[in-house]
């Protein structure tokens, strides 16, 4: 309950502070990226929905650089699988509205990047409930090693995140004011 309680509340926060912080977290984002010098790797990215950063900005300088691509597509039993995609590319909505690519070649990033709902310094994750990512990053790190990078705003920082067992730690997370690791 607790958990729900934080959810709704973070949910009511961020659509009023919603802003342009969100250039400020990317532009960490590739301070992150350029260091690490990550280049022909496959990329996860999300699909951005309730006000959360739109890293959909980021897209076209990886695939620059090289890079691959890949949005997930939810599969029943809250799983989810990751798909290439490009910006050139369509999409088609799930049965929560969030546009997904249309199902090709199924790909393991080698960089995931979360959706955060509300984080800790412990760098775990409040997500909406579902366990997706919490689920995949597990079946993920059974496949190889990732870098697991959460995005958000710097006020959806909560002192304690409540967590379950299956809850994932994020190996970072990055907001427009500090790069936790």
């Amino acid at each position: 309950m607790l958990k729900k309680s934080l959810r709704k509340k973070i949910l009511l926060i961020r659509k009023k502070k919603f802003n342009t912080n969100s250039i400020v977290t990317l532009n960490n984002f590739l301070k992150v990226f350029k260091k690490k010098n990550l280049k022909n790797s496959i990329l996860g990215f999300y699909y951005p929905v309730n006000y959360e950063i739109n890293c959909f900005n980021l897209l076209n300088e990886f695939q620059k650089t090289g890079n691959k691509i890949a949005l997930p597509v939810i599969k029943r039993k809250n799983q989810m699988d990751f798909f290439l995609w490009n910006t050139k590319d369509p999409l088609i909505s799930n049965k929560y509205g969030i546009p997904e690519p249309i199902r090709s070649k199924i790909v393991y990033p080698d960089i995931l990047i979360v959706p955060i709902l509300g984080f800790d310094k412990q760098k775990f994750r409040l997500g909406y409930g579902g366990g997706f990512y919490d689920r995949y990053l597990n079946k993920l790190n059974k496949k190889k090693k990732i870098l697991s990078i959460g995005i958000a705003f710097s006020f959806q920082k909560i002192k304690n995140i409540p967590i379950d067992k299956h809850d994932q730690k994020l190996d970072i997370i990055i907001t427009e004011r500090s790069i936790i690791k």
